[in-house]
């Protein structure tokens, strides 16, 4: 049995616009790296943290990558215990799934250590645990894609790939800006119009039945989220001359990735997601900021081992 394993996560876009906490893809290109080793102490701990400017926590039941390895080590009593290192590709703040993705990236280098290792669903209840010490919730919109790869629905307790075809593409764009997740939701709160939620609904079951018909004019008619976008949009400069610079570059729909900043867009060719690209930079520009872009198949590889 290998003493050390080391894994990566792409990183995601959270909510998809119309599926608020259960709905996500990766987005290949950019991730968190993570190496975990066993230890015969029984206990958790994080030797280093590199590539972020912020101060993350060392403590691990106050880090996302740390609590997720706690959780996973008291379920299933192993009598050894894991030593962390995170290298973070994920501009924090982001709405790119930065804390999920260390989490996750984790637990696939931790399970590798197992004697018996788990299945990837197997492992998602530790994610939504170390997800939670980030967010304040149990939410799996990012950890679901991370883990399976490609469109995931990720509720409680179970996680769902939608299929998708090959061709179709997201563009996302991350604004120098910082959005931290707890003030995204904040801004959430108060009530909601029932014949919005009705709207959403209808919206969501629209692009899960383009997806899996592969028919990008459902998807036209589903992508536009009418709950949480006329919220968190605000907190956005630029945002909506973003979103509209990828329609105009002949996007299926464009929202808010996560909690923000990042916008994304999905596409029906590579071709035509690399073409909007610098559209949507430029319109960010305009506001004032640098950003950058990647483009990348919705069916996206999930997070894997990597060789030494």
């Amino acid at each position: 049995m290998s003493e050390q394993a080391k894994a990566f996560s792409p990183a995601s876009v959270g909510n998809v616009g119309v599926g608020f906490d259960i709905l996500g893809h990766v987005i290949e290109g950019v991730g968190d790296t993570v190496s975990v080793r066993r230890i015969d102490a029984a206990e958790v701990r994080i030797a280093a943290i590199r590539g972020t400017t912020v101060d993350l926590p060392l403590d691990a039941p106050a880090n996302t990558a740390g609590a997720s390895l706690i959780a996973l080590r008291e379920a299933l009593a192993l009598p050894f215990g894991f030593d962390i290192e995170i290298d973070k590709g994920i501009p924090l703040g982001s709405g790119m799934g930065g804390s999920a993705a260390s989490c996750v990236a984790a637990l696939v280098a931790a399970n590798a250590l197992l004697d018996t290792p788990l299945s990837r669903e197997a492992l998602y209840p530790f994610a939504l645990t170390g997800e939670a010490v980030a967010s304040g919730g149990r939410h799996g919109d990012n950890l679901g894609p991370m883990l399976l790869g490609g469109l995931v629905l990720s509720t409680a307790d179970q996680l769902v790939k939608i299929t998708v075809p090959d061709a179709w593409h997201s563009v996302l764009v991350h604004p120098e800006a910082v959005l931290e997740t707890r003030r995204a939701r904040a801004a959430l709160q108060g009530n909601y119009a029932l014949a919005d939620f009705v709207s959403q609904s209808a919206n969501l079951a629209l692009v899960l039945a383009g997806c899996h018909a592969g028919d990008a004019g459902l998807v036209r008619a589903g992508l536009k989220d009418v709950l949480v976008e006329p919220r968190r949009s605000p907190l956005i400069v630029g945002f909506d001359a973003a979103k509209q610079a990828a329609l105009d570059a002949g996007a299926m729909g464009a929202s808010i990735s996560g909690a923000g900043p990042s916008v994304f867009g999905w596409f029906e060719s590579r071709a035509q997601a690399e073409a909007a690209a610098p559209a949507i930079q430029a319109a960010f520009a305009a506001a004032g900021f640098e950003s950058q872009a990647w483009v990348s198949p919705i069916n996206g590889a999930a997070a894997q081992v990597l060789s030494d």
